[in-house]
């Protein structure tokens, strides 16, 4: 599943090709994804001036003076700009048509598990951080609101293990499994350990660890997953730099210890046993 970086890597993609243009056409080759396409969709966008792109966690958010458009890649969706014309193949779900000087392009998403998203937030019905999908968000780790002492204070009474609690997104919102295990590992953490026994300097660490981690996937273009390419098409190279995720057996980049492999709340979780305490 794209996590944060990956769909961060695809908003700075996108950006340039979309930001300042009108929209021409909102192209539906289907009812909807993981839930039914907004009605009328297309006469709520054409004609109107993209602003500037966004995003929340793992939506990625194209802001228009009357509402905002919400993109969600789901399990195995990505966008790419493609040239007017381009045939749709069987997975090409929705394009949104955009003009400017340079002529027409369109921004295809592509989802062939089909739990992906696209909404729409209108103004009139409030701010954006009250759709439903969004109100319950943690805070961005990337920005300033998101400290080790926030994540100590609001673990204090939480006995779920810290790797559920980061996933959870009700703290810290977008640190999914790939870069929650990467964190871990960086900061010393067990995975198994209860949140509330973190104490407050080993949150500090795991903090700077989280914002470490997910800097670096952005600059390297985010990781290779199965089914995600940025918008020109080409993959990440994040995960020639794991630690532990997905090197099961394999040793320890640090100790030497073999990589181990639990489940967690029906994930899988990586982690050596000597580094992580």
């Amino acid at each position: 599943m794209p996590e944060l970086p990956e769909v961060e890597v695809t908003r700075r993609g996108v950006a340039p090709h979309i930001e300042g243009r009108a929209v021409r056409a909102v192209v539906l080759r289907r009812d909807g994804l993981r839930w039914p396409f907004p009605a009328a969709l297309g006469d709520q966008l054409s004609g109107q001036t993209i602003g500037l792109t966004g995003r929340r966690g793992k939506y990625l958010l194209i802001h228009f003076q009357h509402g905002t458009l919400i993109i969600h890649l789901g399990m195995s969706g990505h966008l790419r700009v493609l040239p007017p014309g381009t045939e749709a193949l069987k997975h090409d779900h929705f394009d949104l048509v955009v003009s400017g000087i340079d002529g027409e392009q369109v921004l295809r998403l592509t989802d062939p598990r089909r739990f992906g998203a696209v909404l729409w937030h209108d103004l009139a019905d409030g701010p954006l951080d009250t759709h439903v999908l969004l109100r319950g968000l943690g805070v961005e780790p990337l920005e300033g609101a998101f400290t080790g002492q926030l994540l100590f204070e609001k673990t204090r009474k939480r006995n779920t293990n810290i790797k559920q609690v980061l996933l959870a997104g009700d703290i810290v919102v977008g640190v999914g499994n790939i870069y929650c295990s990467e964190s871990l590992f960086r900061a010393g953490i067990n995975p198994k350990t209860p949140a509330k026994r973190i104490g407050l300097a080993r949150y500090e660490k795991l903090a700077q660890a989280i914002r470490d981690v997910l800097a670096e996937a952005i600059v390297q273009g985010g990781s290779t997953l199965r089914d995600f390419l940025h918008v020109n098409g080409q993959s990440g190279y994040f995960q020639q730099t794991y630690f532990t995720y997905n090197r099961t057996g394999q040793p320890c980049r640090v100790c030497g210890a073999p990589i181990r492999q639990i489940v967690q709340g029906q994930r899988s979780t990586f982690y050596c046993v000597n580094c992580q305490k």
